[in-house]
């Protein structure tokens, strides 16, 4: 079974950088592509970004192009999000997922991490 943990969340100022982190295990991580979803307090789920098996593809959500960037590690079976000039409106939780069809829909899905932006 696919098992997804994201780390790396926290608080930050408007203006400011974080990279988060997701550890993948239990299947051959290359043979999947990933991506990055998030779900702010009662607002709808939102696509973030996708990453295909070989990391030479991405894709970004139009709230994040600019400012957001996806990768991955293929030896460390991890894929990263770097987020900069980070807004109030990037406050969510923060999912990892893996596999599947479509900008949001995965086959797996982590735990989530919390992301706060002050403002």
């Amino acid at each position: 079974q696919v098992q997804l943990v994201e780390s790396g969340g926290g608080l930050v100022q408007v203006g400011g950088s974080l990279r988060l982190s997701c550890a993948f295990s239990g299947r051959t991580f290359n043979n999947y592509r990933m991506g990055w979803v998030r779900q702010a307090p009662e607002k709808e789920r939102e696509f973030v970004a996708t990453i295909d098996w070989s990391g030479w593809r991405t894709y970004n959500g139009d709230a994040v192009k600019g400012r957001f960037t996806i990768s991955r590690d293929n030896a460390k079976n991890t894929v990263y999000l770097q987020m900069n000039n980070l807004k109030p409106e990037d406050t969510a939780v923060y999912y990892c997922a893996a596999g599947g069809s479509g900008r949001d829909k995965y086959d797996y899905w982590g735990q989530g991490t919390q992301v706060t932006v002050s403002s």
